[in-house]
């Protein structure tokens, strides 16, 4: 019988670096994407095509890219603020291209100095580069919704809001759309409503979520997203980052605690668990300044609550 499987990508090289003052070897950056991949991970977010003056963690991304293609079978993912960026990331050969799209107003000028329906307009631009030549058919194009759940500026987001933008994101030329607690906001009832809303208007087009664990709701609120069909989540080693242009956004969900949860509860991740609390020695050695966070990783983990099938990379039963 082949289990039911959740897709687990880890943005850690992205999203948690690029919140740290820290900057990570760009060797580092390689030993972290082998030991993910040898771990079992399969999707990983590994960089962010971004002027270097503005983010200088992310200075490397071409050489960090053309590392992880090496590697066969891995998704290769990353995030692109403007159509420069996008491009470069299409040269550099990545298999999706992610556009950070907020919600909130306040929170886009803060990020990406546009407007959400500018945003859009950029994404549309993106959506056509990709079209444009024929050797980047293949890249996928999402549109990553960020602040989808409440914003560090004006609080609350109306759901209204939230379909408004995905639906205008559709009509840009989204292949999928991914919705983004970039601030920790969310909680399991607003997580259903949303998603419940979201199925009602469009079907299909809403494959994953990025969950924040700032106020400990991360993995409730994964629970409601699987029980909605949500099979790809976000998810960073050791709880690694959050948002730069968010202020009190800290803490992404830890990947050993989102991997150890869902294998658990009998999905398949692919991921030897062992070994992914293990890589954390990466992170210890190249930003020694960082915080660290999991449960998993202090407390271990305990005897027979993981299917020992479900825990190495490939295996079914």
């Amino acid at each position: 019988m082949t289990k039911k499987k959740v897709v687990v990508q880890e943005v850690g090289l992205r999203d948690g670096l690029q919140s740290i003052p820290q900057i990570m070897p760009t060797e580092a950056k390689k030993a972290w994407i082998d030991a993910a991949y040898n771990a079992g991970i399969r999707h990983i977010e590994v960089a962010s095509f971004v002027p270097p003056r503005l983010l200088p963690q992310m200075a490397d991304a071409e050489q960090v890219v053309a590392h992880a293609l090496t590697l066969p079978e891995l998704r290769v993912t990353a995030l692109v603020p403007n159509l420069r960026g996008a491009e470069n990331a299409l040269k550099a050969g990545v298999h999706r291209v992610v556009a950070p799209i907020s919600i909130s107003e306040q929170h886009s000028l803060a990020n990406v100095r546009k407007t959400p329906d500018a945003m859009i307009e950029e994404f549309q631009r993106m959506r056509e580069l990709r079209d444009s030549e024929s050797a980047w058919a293949q890249t996928t194009v999402v549109a990553g919704l960020s602040t989808v759940f409440g914003c560090p500026f004006q609080g609350y987001v109306p759901e209204q809001d939230v379909c408004r933008i995905v639906l205008k994101a559709l009509d840009a030329g989204a292949d999928v759309i991914a919705l983004g607690d970039t601030t920790g906001h969310a909680t399991p009832r607003h997580v259903g409503r949303l998603l419940q809303l979201l199925s009602s208007v469009i079907e299909g087009k809403v494959t994953s979520l990025h969950f924040h664990d700032t106020r400990g709701m991360a993995l409730a609120n994964t629970v409601v997203a699987l029980d909605y069909g949500i099979r790809e989540f976000d998810s960073s080693l050791a709880g690694l980052g959050g948002c730069p242009n968010a202020p009190g956004a800290t803490g992404n969900v830890a990947t050993e605690d989102l991997v150890y949860m869902l294998q658990s509860m009998g999905f398949e991740t692919g991921i030897d668990l062992r070994r992914l609390v293990e890589s954390r020695d990466i992170l210890k050695r190249a930003v020694p300044d960082a915080p660290l966070y999991g449960y998993i990783a202090r407390e271990g983990i305990l005897d027979g609550s993981v299917p020992q099938q479900l825990s190495s990379h490939g295996v079914q039963s």
